[in-house]
């Protein structure tokens, strides 16, 4: 696993042993990244993401790479957060981050309450936790951390549909890469 591009391009991150963690495939952070910049290779210089069920924290760490001002990493996981550490000072990066070892849905209120507001959202728990996609896209749909441009994508295996909406927070593209699928959210008010 490694940074596809920017600024640390082709430097390797570290994951950890077992299924328990499923980082993001290379090729689809890679297609994911040339959705959301649509040509544009400026797209990400100074927002604002948060990587939600960040895992190894690579679509954040992405994002960093490319410009973003400003990553929140989510996980409840020990180990996990302990690894996104670990991958941001292998990459020298002591600033622009924050790591959250939280529950999702009890971070994102904490982070509204701090008016933290996103321009990009990713969401990618364990595929075997389905209700989390509910549950966190209801709360973001309700959520002052979305602005009326803010992009929110959940990566899910092709088996599993999150749904369509969670109003006003609707999906307007769903792309497959082979057993994954990246569904695209954005505001509709």
């Amino acid at each position: 696993m490694r940074v596809i591009a920017g600024k640390f391009r082709s430097r390797p991150l570290h994951s950890l042993r077992g299924m328990e963690l499923r980082p993001t495939a290379d090729r689809l952070r890679e297609t994911l990244f040339n959705v959301l910049a649509a040509g544009n290779a400026a797209a990400f210089a100074g927002t604002v993401w948060l990587d939600l069920c960040a895992g190894t924290g690579a679509v954040g760490i992405e994002a960093l790479s490319r410009g973003a001002a400003k990553v929140y990493f989510v996980d409840s996981s020990a180990p996990a957060a302990g690894l996104i550490h670990r991958n941001l000072r292998s990459l020298g990066l002591e600033a622009g981050f924050e790591v959250l070892k939280e529950e999702v849905t009890r971070a994102l209120p904490k982070l509204e309450a701090r008016d933290v507001t996103a321009d990009f959202i990713f969401l990618d728990p364990p595929y075997r936790m389905e209700k989390i996609y509910q549950r966190t896209l209801q709360v973001l749909s309700r959520s002052q951390l979305l602005k009326p441009h803010t992009l929110v994508v959940a990566e899910h295996e092709k088996r599993f549909d999150p749904g369509d909406g969670f109003p006003p927070l609707y999906r307007y593209r769903r792309l497959q890469q082979g057993d994954a699928i990246l569904s695209f959210y954005h505001v509709d008010r």
